[in-house]
């Protein structure tokens, strides 16, 4: 069993920053593939970055390329995901995500745990 607990969501202004944490534990780190994922009401919910076990390779949504980064530190069971140049449209509650697979994939079927989901809003 894998137990995941995200932190950092808030309040920011547009064009701000804010930087997500996903602390896990119950599981080898390093052999799990990590995602963050997005959702609003009545959506379905968004791949927004995934990044494999072992750190070396990263994947991004279209929406986020280029303004979004995601890392881990698997020495502390910790994934990021640094958001830069925040707009309205980003309002979501961001939620984290791990499977049994060290390759990133994007469908959340894919993936076996998640987190409790925490709040992102961005003001105009």
């Amino acid at each position: 069993q894998v137990q995941l607990v995200e932190s950092g969501g808030g309040l920011v202004q547009a064009g701000g920053s804010l930087r997500l944490s996903c602390a896990a534990s119950g599981r080898t780190f390093s052999n799990s593939a990590m995602g963050w994922f997005r959702q609003v009401p009545g959506k379905e919910r968004e791949f927004v970055a995934g990044i494999s076990g072992s750190g070396g390779v990263t994947y991004y949504g279209d929406s986020v390329k280029g303004r979004f980064t995601i890392s881990r530190d698997n020495a502390k069971n910790t994934v990021y995901l640094q958001m830069n140049r925040l707009e309205p449209e980003d309002t979501a509650v961001y939620y984290c995500a791990a499977r049994q697979g060290a390759s990133i994939v994007v469908g959340t079927r894919l993936y076996d745990y998640w987190g409790q989901g925490t709040q992102v809003t961005v003001s105009s």
